[in-house]
């Protein structure tokens, strides 16, 4: 006993062997806690899986490791704590006094970025399922602003815990402010422009539209552009200034979609016959289920160059593209047989020279005589 007593007061670096002794203990102690909390939150978690909602699994998950690295710095922090660091020259204690509180709020940044994570990520599924497509495009972006504003946040507090004046460090960012807004206005612009999206709703996710030279379908909004993916396959990636400067055409609101034909019959077609065409194709559109009855049009209204035209101006029920190709090819079927049924001919260019006078030009010296025609005097 009097070699252990004379043991723990030994002093290393002005600091007895016992506050070595009860430090180290208070380290294993928080490294102990911390594999403790990873076991019981694991447990936890099996058990919150079983229940229906998510909400638990969500906490439990995002607490777990947070909460046994705090388990773990805090003793780290009561151990040094213990050990009598010293202030002359350098004020070791506060230092690393300052240093552990900066850990700390550095650990609890963690745990609210983990959780904005996972409830971002349960509230995404949960939009997937709803009729509007708003909230697939708001979730993932207030999930990314509350992550960087946690941060900046937590960066403010680590500054200040360092002894460093706040206050001072905000009005520089003021002064340099106005430098950055001007240098950066373009990322402004199309920071203001995702609002102008956000707000007006010009389009979803999902949806086909067409901007400028721009056309294919919104991939995804985010707050400094917007990809689209055109026909082609390819990915554009176009700012979100654009559409504040531009006219958007949603093509995916189309409530019908148009067809418009022009059909041209031979100049050799009885009056009577052109107008029972007129009449079958106008009932072809009015027995078609996948026209829409509000509104159509088929009549007869030019005298082309080579036909006569008959006008044909409908809208499919649907908006697909391959199902309006689909129903604009039955009409057209339809037609062929309805016109040909009455034995009219389609018309096509052509041209009809009339040659007037009997006499004969005379062919070029040299050439045979077979070369003589009739031409107008």
């Amino acid at each position: 006993m009097e070699w252990l007593e004379s043991l723990f007061q030994y002093s290393i670096l002005g600091i007895t062997v016992d506050k070595y002794v009860v430090a180290f203990l208070f380290i294993l102690g928080g490294f102990v806690a911390r594999w403790l909390i990873l076991v019981v939150t694991s447990r936890l978690g099996r058990l919150a899986g079983k229940t229906r909602t998510a909400l638990d699994d969500i906490i439990i998950e995002a607490l777990a490791q947070p909460l046994g690295a705090a388990a773990a710095l805090g003793g780290v922090w009561i151990a040094i704590a213990i050990l009598p660091l010293p202030t002359q020259p350098v004020d070791v204690h506060r230092l690393v006094h300052a240093f552990m509180e900066s850990a700390v709020v550095i650990v609890a940044i963690w745990l609210g970025v983990r959780l904005v994570e996972r409830l971002g990520r349960h509230w995404k599924e949960l939009a997937t399922k709803t009729e509007t497509r708003l909230d697939d495009q708001i979730i993932p972006i207030a999930t990314k602003s509350a992550k960087v504003f946690l941060w900046i946040v937590g960066g403010v507090i680590v500054v200040q815990n360092m002894g460093y004046s706040v206050a001072s460090l905000l009005a520089a960012f003021g002064l340099g402010g106005a430098a950055i807004a001007f240098a950066a206005k373009d990322t402004l612009a199309n920071f203001f422009g995702s609002i102008v999206i956000f707000v007006d709703r010009p389009f979803q996710v999902g949806d086909w539209i067409e901007v400028g030279e721009y056309e294919g379908t919104v991939e995804e909004v985010g707050l400094r552009t917007t990809r689209v993916r055109t026909f082609p396959n390819s990915l554009i990636t176009i700012p979100n200034a654009t559409f504040t400067t531009k006219a958007v055409n949603n093509w995916s609101r189309m409530k019908k979609r148009r067809i418009k034909l022009t059909i041209g019959l031979t100049y050799d077609t009885p009056r009577e016959k052109l107008e029972k065409a007129v009449d079958a194709i106008r009932e072809i559109v009015r027995q078609d289920e996948q026209i829409h009855q509000e509104f159509f049009m088929v009549y007869f209204t030019d005298f082309s160059a080579y036909s006569l035209d008959i006008l044909v101006y409908c809208f499919s029920v649907t908006t697909s593209w391959s199902e309006h190709l689909r129903v604009r090819q039955q009409v057209l079927l339809k037609i062929m047989d309805a016109v040909r049924g009455l034995g009219l001919s389609f018309a096509f260019p052509t041209q009809t020279l009339h040659l007037q006078g009997n006499g004969l030009v005379p062919a070029p010296k040299g050439a045979p005589e077979a070369m003589t025609r009739d031409l107008p005097r």
